[in-house]
């Protein structure tokens, strides 16, 4: 099976070289949203199938795609069109196609996205934004990206208003944002608007074009949203009380960090992960990383998902309740483990992750009592006398300054020790 995905701009009327109508001319079926099949449909009337039936179909959801294709091939259809707006390869069907099918299958025709239009009509070097897509996703997965003096370019749907980006900008610290809105870019009804963020929330009954981009030019202003590792304890909302409960304090929180040295393609498992301290920098810092956050604590695990949500780290973040290593059994298989927590079950859970990891898997646990950083001493011994391990221990402590009668003096927090272990066979 061959096929041929086709952009189509951002133009009302499209006019197609005669390579691409002679795709559409060669095909067993075009298939496109009923916007795209209209915006193309001279080219499909003037086509030798153009009157066979099945010809033009409507694109189904994403989940139904894989058994369209299917019935495609048993009814011996091998040359198929799949229409896309704008850049079919930039957030687009194009992206789905490339992970189901093989590259020799595919063929693309590229095209102007409402992306790059948009930048056009506003003078904005494209390679100086950070292109966001809410399509689709939950809103609140913007927030890892609003921090001052940023250009951000998004991809919208319903759920992502102006008027809810302004508020998001709001809520961040970042009233005094400019919001661009480029509505039906090439459409005869195209129009451009430009509002600040805080005048823009209070227009409630505006309404605008279902097909737009909305550029966010953040203000100076401070962002509640950090910049760099190191998320502050007073952020995190945690079951004693913002900064103060179940979570791992910034700078063991940093320490942990640079043992796992997380990678995008990272499957990370966090146990006991408490109110999500470790998990949401993890999350936070490493979009394209999945984290995976067991905990079993219902408060814990209700500050977890609170926390997730401030962030804005859904779309990466899996919260799973349960105890470990039960919990385990049905995740993901991981090439990175964090270990905060263990409820008693530290030597199963060990046992349990270390069967798992293949070689150059990284284990990284922390210890604040003398028991659990016996098994974890334990443990350690033990990778030396297997071999199997390139191993590494240290202990982590500081001191805080506070004021006694009026005198400045630093009181110590329990140390707390990390290991590593990097699997090697």
């Amino acid at each position: 099976m061959l096929i041929h995905v086709v952009g189509l701009g951002v133009k009302e009327n499209v006019k197609l070289d005669q390579e691409t109508q002679d795709i559409l001319n060669q095909a067993d079926c075009v298939m496109g949203s009923v916007r795209q099949l209209e915006t193309v449909a001279d080219y499909l009337d003037a086509s030798d199938n153009g009157q066979v039936s099945g010809y033009r179909q409507v694109l189904p959801p994403i989940k139904e795609l894989k058994a369209r294709f299917e019935s495609f091939k048993q009814d011996g259809k091998n040359n198929i069109v799949v229409l896309a707006s704008g850049d079919p390869l930039f957030f687009g069907i194009g992206g789905w196609l490339s992970r189901h099918f093989d590259a020799k299958q595919l063929r693309f025709t590229p095209a102007v996205s409402s992306v790059q239009a948009a930048c056009h009509k506003l003078g904005i070097s494209l390679q100086n934004a950070q292109v966001v897509s809410v399509h689709g996703r939950p809103v609140e997965t913007i927030r890892r990206h609003l921090q001052a003096n940023k250009t951000l370019v998004l991809l919208t749907d319903s759920n992502s208003t102006p008027q809810v980006l302004a508020k998001e900008c709001i809520d961040a610290g970042l009233s005094q944002s400019k919001l661009h809105i480029c509505e039906a870019i090439g459409y005869q009804q195209e129009k451009l608007s430009h509002f600040i963020a805080a005048d823009l929330v209070e227009l409630k009954s505006l309404v605008f074009d279902s097909l737009n981009v909305v550029v966010i030019e953040t203000s100076n202003q401070t962002s509640f949203f950090p910049e760099f590792p190191g998320i502050e304890d007073e952020k995190y909302i945690t079951d004693k009380g913002d900064g103060k409960g179940m979570i791992t304090k910034r700078d063991v929180r940093l320490s942990i960090l640079s043992l796992l040295q997380i990678c995008d393609t990272d499957v990370v498992w966090d146990v006991g992960a408490g109110c999500g301290g470790v998990a949401i920098e993890m999350s936070y810092w490493h979009e394209k990383a999945h984290i995976y956050a067991v905990e079993h604590h219902l408060g814990r695990q209700e500050c977890l998902s609170a926390n997730r949500t401030r962030f804005g780290v859904m779309n990466n973040l899996s919260l799973v309740s349960g105890r470990a290593p039960e919990s385990l059994l049905t995740l993901p298989k991981p090439n990175k483990v964090f270990i905060g927590g263990s409820d008693g079950n530290l030597d199963s859970i060990l046992s349990h992750v270390w069967q798992t990891l293949d070689t150059n898997g990284v284990l990284v646990a922390s210890a604040v009592t003398e028991n659990t950083k016996l098994a974890l001493q334990q443990f350690f011994q033990a990778r030396l006398e297997a071999g199997d391990a390139e191993t590494e221990s240290k202990q982590v402590s500081q001191s805080k300054l506070d004021l006694l009668a009026g005198q400045q003096v630093y009181r110590p927090s329990l140390p707390v020790t990390l290991f590593r272990f990097r699997k090697l066979n």
